[in-house]
């Protein structure tokens, strides 16, 4: 056979070769303008998502969310896009105490008109005998993990609180026994005393399982595993959103379901003070949504919640931090970018 014989043989895959890599390119510099055009998509508010998504058309809105949040969480988690509510203060951080600034204090409805607050040493729950879950729990969380996390406590009925609910109360239900307090924080910072009140049942509330055991579990282990080793000790209160009125209850009890979740975050660098808040619509989230597209500012969360979060803190410092919308969770550099990632997709 010649030589010019074999070229000829071999053209059409020097060909194939070339279409590949030309495909390959492309899908290269596809993929990343998709990511780099969600990266921005992604870093507006809410309520500006919620609109282009109801008036974009989706082919054009599903590629920006689904590239981009994933790319942005990256560059967030590395300080290189998105912002956050920083303001200095001039008195030193809380350190070993469960308030940062005080306890939620009621403003109004629809927060319910009888909380009484139940002291659980490292934590503490504001309760409503008529919802007969916490209204809000507020806990901190210090830098160090202390103890060893063996397995999980029984849920037990809290005898000191009259309305207390049964763990049996849920079964069936289609809804989770959903910490307030978080079981892992408490355990790994407190020890297996705190660790069991946390399983009381007047640290429960009812949530899908798509939240309780997605985002929201992400969360809780972003603040006690990333952001209290980066930032310190962290205070937060998480609290359910109900109406005046209860529209859901659990099945075969008069149990509230409420409609939302939400979470508050504080930390304090020196004096510099930084803090977020996240909601989360109870029957809008699914399994693998990215906690960034929920923030809310503290002040829109005050006004939907009927509840003054923080409200010890000094007016020059509490209205320009609260009003402060951040477009990012707080960043973990490069050391926890991997944890971050392995969180999110491990929940």
């Amino acid at each position: 056979m010649s030589k010019r014989s074999r070229r000829k043989k071999k053209a059409p895959r020097s060909a194939l070769r070339s279409l590949s890599a030309f495909v390959g390119i492309g899908l290269v510099l596809v993929t990343t303008l998709l990511a780099c055009a969600g990266n921005w998509y992604v870093h507006h508010p809410k309520k500006w998502l919620d609109s282009k998504a109801s008036s974009w058309p989706r082919f054009i809105t599903w590629p920006l969310e689904y590239f981009g949040s994933p790319f942005a969480d990256i560059t967030d988690a590395l300080g290189f896009t998105g912002h956050d509510a920083v303001y200095e203060y001039d008195q030193e951080a809380p350190s070993g105490s469960v308030y940062f600034a005080g306890a939620p204090k009621r403003v109004g409805a629809p927060a319910p008109d009888d909380i009484v607050i139940l002291d659980r040493g490292e934590f503490k729950i504001g309760w409503s005998n008529k919802m007969r879950h916490p209204v809000w729990c507020a806990y901190h969380v210090p830098q160090d993990v202390k103890h060893y996390i063996d397995k999980r406590p029984s849920f037990t009925i809290d005898k000191s609180v009259r309305s207390s609910p049964k763990p049996g109360d849920y079964t069936g239900s289609g809804y989770d026994r959903g910490h307030m307090a978080p079981n892992y924080a408490i355990a790994s910072r407190f020890g297996l005393a705190a660790q069991k009140l946390s399983f009381m049942m007047s640290n429960i509330a009812p949530q899908t399982p798509q939240l309780n055991r997605g985002v929201w579990r992400e969360v809780e282990h972003r603040i006690s595993d990333l952001w209290a080793k980066r930032y310190g000790e962290i205070w937060v209160v998480v609290g359910a959103l109900s109406t005046e009125s209860k529209t859901e209850t659990v099945s075969a009890t008069d149990i509230d379901v409420p409609i939302a979740y939400y979470q508050v975050v504080v930390a304090q660098e020196g004096l510099n003070v930084r803090a977020l808040a996240l909601m989360f619509n109870q029957h809008g989230v699914k399994y693998g949504e990215w906690p960034s597209r929920h923030l809310i500012s503290i002040d829109e969360l005050e006004e939907l919640t009927g509840l003054d979060f923080n409200p010890q803190l000094p007016d020059f410092i509490a209205s320009p931090l609260e009003a402060e919308l951040p477009s990012r969770l707080w960043p973990v550099g490069f050391g926890g970018l991997f944890n971050q990632l392995l969180l999110h997709y491990k929940y």
